[in-house]
């Protein structure tokens, strides 16, 4: 991977790229990239963990929760999920469905990574109506629901800091086979666009994270879908908390081992990368893109008016191992403040469809 960057940026103007285009190679190169390699990245022998990975009980209360809006608001019982790691949400999903729906569903997704497409063949070979998908633009005229989780906080961003009074764009180089990032103007209008029209007016030494990919995506997705509902599951913050005094470094940052990694230039290729996402400019973005936005809840205020606390089995088994005390550890890890779920939100959002706040949870 060092190699190939040396002669990326040995091409580029100044010797110089961005943020953006650092990290869209260090994560999506197709030989090289972190997430097109042939190793395991999500779980106890991976980088990092997510929600669905925590427990099948992730996968099936979204499965529930959706049944409900097929047979009650008419949604097509069909999902496509963007970023479907390895299977593990998607084989969840369907396992439950037939418990909760007595209509077929087709179940597609969008995947860039061979390794993990892989993985998924593996895990979802023998469900009919699954499918694979290289890319978004695959997908036109779709009905139903169109799902991800922490796909945002994995593409690629600018980065910008305010210094001297002067907004400027971090932007990286190579000098001797290593790594550095040099300040510079900020000559990106499309950068600088994005601050403005978001309200993010930086105070001095402030840096923040700008993700032009973001409102691509965005795009991408009210293109596909034609009638349905987008639940996205990620972390980040309102424009208001990016302008608090902690957030003042940003939140760019590398995970390798379960263990965080503050620079984000030290292993490319071989950790993930990830940032915090900007949800009001999700929303607005969506907004603009005829996708309305419904609700955004912390993912334990989702959960448990989804049902979960419903599967919680109270009584108690002597056995730490057994399968009812696993789940029954699980749901606590998902629905208690000290959790993981106290981190993440979920943004729903529609289109061609008419839901107010007393369907969001049929």
């Amino acid at each position: 991977m060092l190699s190939h960057l040396e002669d990326v940026i040995g091409k580029s103007k100044n010797g110089l790229i961005s943020y953006a285009d650092y990290i869209g190679l260090a994560l999506y190169h197709p030989v090289n990239g972190y997430y097109m390699r042939e190793s395991e990245k999500i779980g106890r022998s991976g980088d990092f963990i997510t929600s669905s990975n925590v427990s099948d009980i992730f996968g099936r209360i979204f499965s529930k929760w959706f049944a409900g809006h097929v047979e009650i608001n008419g949604v097509a019982p069909a999902v496509c999920e963007i970023g479907g790691g390895n299977g593990r949400f998607a084989k969840a999903f369907m396992e439950e469905w037939a418990n909760h729906s007595g209509d077929s569903l087709t179940y597609t997704i969008i995947e860039t990574s061979p390794y993990h497409r892989k993985l998924q063949r593996e895990a979802l070979g023998g469900f009919s109506g699954f499918s694979q998908e290289s890319g978004i633009q695959s997908v036109r005229h779709f009905k139903g629901l169109i799902f991800s989780n922490e796909l945002f906080d994995a593409l690629p961003v600018h980065v910008v800091e305010k210094k001297s009074g002067i907004l400027m764009e971090a932007m990286v180089g190579m000098d001797n086979g290593r790594l550095f990032e040099k300040l510079v103007p900020l000559k990106n209008e499309e950068v600088a666009s994005f601050l403005e029209e978001n309200r993010l007016f930086l105070n001095e030494g402030q840096r923040i994270e700008v993700p032009l990919a973001m409102g691509k995506m965005v795009r991408e997705i009210s293109r596909s879908l034609e009638e349905g509902i987008v639940a996205t599951v990620d972390y980040g913050h309102t424009a208001e908390e990016w302008m608090l005094p902690e957030r003042k470094q940003g939140s760019l940052r590398g995970y390798m081992n379960h263990q965080m990694v503050n620079d984000v230039l030290a292993f490319p290729g071989r950790m993930d990368i990830t940032t915090h996402i900007h949800f009001d400019a999700l929303v607005n973005e969506g907004e603009k893109q005829g996708l309305e936005a419904l609700t955004k809840l912390r993912q334990d205020e989702f959960l448990i008016s989804a049902g979960i606390l419903a599967e919680f089995e109270e009584h108690y088994d002597p056995n730490p191992f057994s399968e009812r005390s696993r789940r029954n550890r699980a749901i606590r890890s998902l629905v208690l403040p000290s959790g993981m779920s106290a981190s993440f939100h979920v943004l729903l959002q529609q289109k061609g469809l008419r839901l107010g706040a007393d369907k969001i949870f049929p």
